[in-house]
């Protein structure tokens, strides 16, 4: 080894880096706001809604996530949003009751659960932050939840600064 030579202590570290963005779901986000079918902006319609239902091309929504909200402040019966969710299922990629960060929790909730946590075992693992995309915050709860029995040591940010977050008892 040269006496010059730069050497790279974090990758020679043995540490696991996991990086949330890795596992966004590509594709487009849709909200869809009951709110502009409601009567008046305060009453839902039965008749009229399931007219709605029955004429509207769902097709539209064809391989988008979407997010079922109501924004007005209305009783909207439970059945209206399952009613659209039966609609909708049959060509979206996933709808869910809730806002955009609700979509997104529920979208990485079921990519994380299917993460084979035997390939984490004793692993010193760093949970990369900050990023570009709209990684919820649920998503590192969850991460670090399904990794805590395992993982020999977690960790929060980048390797060459993080924050330790658990250690394994010796």
């Amino acid at each position: 080894m040269e006496e010059n030579e730069i050497i790279n202590k974090v990758s020679q570290s043995g540490l696991i880096t996991i990086d949330l963005e890795a596992f966004y779901p590509p594709g487009e986000r849709f909200v869809f706001d009951i709110k502009s079918l409601l009567f008046q902006g305060l009453i839902l319609r039965e008749k009229e809604f399931r007219e709605f239902v029955k004429q509207e091309d769902w097709s539209k929504y064809t391989d988008k996530y979407v997010a079922l909200i109501c924004s007005a402040d209305a009783i909207v019966p439970t059945w209206a949003y399952m009613l659209l969710a039966t609609q909708m299922e049959p060509f979206v990629k996933r709808v869910v009751f809730g806002d955009l960060e609700t979509l997104e929790t529920v979208l990485y909730t079921t990519i994380l659960g299917k993460l084979n946590i035997s390939d984490y075992k004793d692993a010193r693992i760093v949970i990369k932050g900050c990023g570009k995309l709209p990684v919820p915050k649920a998503a590192y709860v969850e991460i670090t939840r399904i990794l805590r029995p395992v993982a020999k040591s977690i960790m929060y940010g980048e390797p060459c600064s993080t924050v330790p977050l658990y250690k394994q008892a010796k």
